[in-house]
């Protein structure tokens, strides 16, 4: 398979399953060996290449798409807010918000690339995360927060922190964030708003890092494959966000946790025969 084939492939997967509770990395990590993109039968400047900055820079075009989506409400809530104090403005809540994963993440993520992105590990946490969105679904009733703007800065923090937990391959940056949105209170719209609001810095932010730590080991035609793999995680997350908040609407995450437990479950028979 040619690396442009590799780059559309990658950035279809990555649109699809970014905004979706249901795990894009852990998507990429099992995806990736079937398109060629493995230890032993490509050279290691290769597979890093592809695993260490594609995967993680197309994340950003994945981005773009929110911010297009979320244009109005992100203009009103920046630049027209009526918060009272100054814990009160989004960009505050949504800063806290992103502070415990980012630090979690400078701390540990070359720990995690290197020992923890395996199927093994992206089945346990697919299954897992499939088990408690059930569980939290069933749990929480009657949610307190109905938008954004009525986030307090501790919720926030909470939900914050709910991120680190994507950290872990296979839990899914949404799902950590969404349901730990929905079990203090956000109803299901105001949670995936908000989730998609925090992964704009976090997201923008871990694409930056990786191109600036392998800007000297790239190839004139990486920045190009890194180009097709942006634009077409772009175009495929616009559709899905679109799709997505309208779903929610009137639907349960249910489906989203029985694909997880399913694809957990054939991760590990394929993995353990």
């Amino acid at each position: 398979m040619t690396d442009f084939w590799r780059s559309i492939i990658l950035g279809i997967v990555e649109g699809l399953t970014e905004f979706l509770p249901v795990s894009s990395t852990g998507h990429m990590i099992l995806v990736e060996p079937l398109l060629g993109i493995r230890d032993g039968r490509m050279e290691s400047s290769r597979i890093q290449f592809w695993k260490e900055l594609f995967d993680i820079f197309i994340q950003t075009g994945a981005i773009l798409a929110v911010v297009l989506y979320f244009w109005r409400p992100l203009w009103r809530l920046t630049f027209h807010s009526t918060a009272r104090v100054w814990h009160e403005h989004i960009l505050v809540k949504l800063f806290v918000a992103f502070l415990p994963a980012a630090i979690i993440g400078k701390l540990f993520g070359d720990w995690i690339t290197e020992n923890l992105k395996t199927p093994l590990v992206v089945a346990g946490a697919l299954l897992v995360g499939g088990v408690l969105i059930i569980l939290i679904e069933r749990v929480v009733r009657t949610p307190k927060y109905h938008t954004v703007a009525a986030v307090p800065l501790q919720i926030a923090l909470v939900i914050g922190v709910a991120q680190c937990l994507a950290l872990i391959p296979g839990t899914s940056r949404s799902a950590a964030t969404i349901m730990g949105a929905l079990a203090v209170g956000l109803t299901p719209a105001a949670a995936a708003e908000f989730s998609f609001f925090l992964s704009i810095p976090t997201m923008f932010a871990a694409g930056g890092y990786s191109l600036l730590k392998h800007r000297h080991e790239l190839a004139s035609d990486q920045f190009a494959l890194l180009g097709l793999g942006f634009a077409v995680s772009f175009v495929v997350a616009l559709i899905v966000v679109a799709a997505f908040m309208r779903y929610i609407q009137t639907h349960k995450f249910t489906p989203f946790a029985v694909y997880r437990i399913i694809l957990a479950v054939i991760v590990l028979i394929v993995a353990l025969r």
